[in-house]
Order: C-alpha cells, then sequence, then structure tokens
C-alpha cells in the first residue's frame, strides 16, 4: 500500500550533499517524491513508498551523508500524489 510521508531533518543539513544523498538512497530504496532545502537551514522530504521503504529512508535522515549532524527528525502522514520518480527542488 503505498504511504506519503512529509519529512523535515533538522541540523547541520545544508551545504554538506544531503539533498544529493537524499536523492540516491531514496531511489535506490524505490521512493518517490522530493527533497528541497529551506530557508530555515532545514531540510524537507516529500516521499512515497510502502511502510518498509519509508521506514529505511527515515533511518537513512537520521544520519545523513558524511558531513551532515542531523540533530533531528520528524515526518507525519500525508496524502499519496502519485509521483513518478524522485527529485531535488530548487
Amino acid at each position: 500500500m503505498l504511504k506519503h510521508y512529509n519529512i523535515t531533518v533538522k541540523g547541520k543539513v545544508q551545504g554538506v550533499w544531503y539533498r544529493k544523498s537524499t536523492q540516491d538512497k531514496a531511489r535506490a530504496l524505490g521512493i518517490n517524491g522530493f527533497v528541497k532545502n529551506l530557508p530555515n537551514r532545514d531540510v524537507y522530504i516529500e516521499a512515497e513508498g510502502t511502510e518498509i521503504q519509508l521506514k529505511s529512508l527515515l533511518d537513512w535522515c537520521l544520519i545523513g551523508p558524511e558531513y551532515a549532524k542531523v540533530a533531528h527528525v520528524s515526518f507525519k502522514e500525508g496524502i499519496p500524489k502519485a509521483f513518478t520518480r524522485f527529485e531535488i527542488e530548487r
């Protein structure tokens, strides 16, 4: 069953390849959606996949790429939007 998560990642997550690394991980997991930087220095992700796929992405988000320092990850379930791929939004 397709699920949709709205994920916010806080910490040192901009300028450390977090968006590109998230895209790579999401694509490897078969997740569709997008990732973008927010003006407040957080990273925002909308992701769609199975619950198992999304839990794997959340686990990865807690660590992130090598130079990230993740302080907090929050998510809430949303309504699926039928994304067809995972993109980086600017």
